[in-house]
């Protein structure tokens, strides 16, 4: 895999350099110091991912983020000081096209190393870029999950899905798809916000998606997401509910045209939303899990689940990301 490096110090250039070019699997084509020197670089030798610092001369990594996809267009990871002090900038440059972001690690830092490499190796999967530096329709193919994590939650959810996320593998052996109550205008945001912290990486779900193995997929607000005829992901407005996306339209439609073994999960929220289509996944020999009561902010979806024995497990929310684990490497 072909990466280029982009910053404007030079002790993180070389620190960079230094932990790609130890991988056999990953090699450095060109380094740039400023984002218009990338631009010009992507049009002379385009790589298969770009290390894109935030603040440069010249031009800023979210500019140049901006014309190389809009130009060439190729992964970009952005690779900064610190994630959390420019969430802001990060989610920027996220919205000009950059996939995911990672603190800069220090190179005497192993864990700091661990986690760049995992990022890279997570935009690598979900790609699909072959080691020659191609896109592999094999290596797609390979990574299209026959099982399906459905997890549904409403308030006090994104910090409950941060938690489990947070304990997830990067080889995990399903894909995952959340339905989450939220905004239109924040629906992205959150993806960006879990995506920056969680191991696998996150995403909204577009029209036509084909849920993959260690994948995270987010509904997009003000829509139903479900599962169409031909396996794969959907919006649709019907039915006509005061809120989309819906839960129990998802669960019902996995269990209709989804993966063949699924895995339902109903996180804190108020209401009834995802009891009844959890109840369906029980009934049809799928594993169930409600959160408890003890660690759910808001304890009306998980009771109302637990009430008509749609969850076959009630777990601590400390306990989730656990049991996914070894779902997802089981035999049934």
């Amino acid at each position: 895999m072909n990466i280029a490096i982009v910053n404007d110090s030079p002790t993180a250039l070389r620190a960079l350099e230094i932990i790609v070019s130890r991988e056999a699997d990953l090699k450095v084509i060109w380094l740039a110091r400023d984002g218009a020197e990338a631009v010009q670089k992507c049009q002379a030798q385009l790589p298969d991912l770009i290390l894109m610092d935030i603040y440069m001369p010249v031009m800023d990594g979210i500019e140049a983020t901006r014309q190389i996809t809009k130009h060439t267009p190729c992964p970009i990871l952005i690779v900064t000081a610190s994630v959390d002090a420019h969430v802001g900038a990060v989610f920027e440059a996220m919205g000009a096209g950059a996939m995911d972001a990672v603190a800069t690690p220090a190179l005497e830092r192993a864990e700091g190393r661990r986690v760049l490499l995992e990022k890279i190796r997570s935009l690598f999967a979900i790609t699909g870029i072959a080691h020659s530096g191609h896109r592999s329709s094999r290596d797609a193919h390979q990574l299209t999950s026959t099982t399906c994590v459905l997890i549904g939650a409403s308030a006090g959810g994104p910090a409950a899905l941060m938690d489990i996320l947070s304990e997830l593998p990067t080889d995990l052996g399903t894909g995952l798809v959340i339905i989450q109550h939220v905004d239109t205008r924040f629906a992205s945001e959150l993806a960006s916000w879990l995506g920056t912290r969680a191991p696998l990486p996150v995403r909204l779900a577009e029209e036509g998606d084909t849920v993959h193995n260690a994948e995270v997929l987010i509904a997009k607000g003000g829509y139903h997401l479900t599962f169409g005829r031909d396996g794969n992901l959907r919006y649709t407005d019907h039915p006509q509910l005061s809120y989309q996306p819906s839960i129990d339209v998802m669960f019902e439609s996995a269990l209709k045209y989804g993966p063949r073994r699924l895995l339902g999960i109903i996180l804190t929220g108020m209401g009834r939303d995802g009891s009844k289509g959890l109840k369906q996944l029980c009934l049809a020999g799928h594993r169930t899990i409600a959160q408890d009561e003890a660690t759910s902010a808001i304890y009306g979806m998980p009771r109302a689940a637990a009430e008509i024995g749609a969850a076959r497990e009630i777990l601590p929310l400390p306990k989730i990301a656990e049991r996914i684990v070894q779902w997802s490497t089981s035999l049934s």
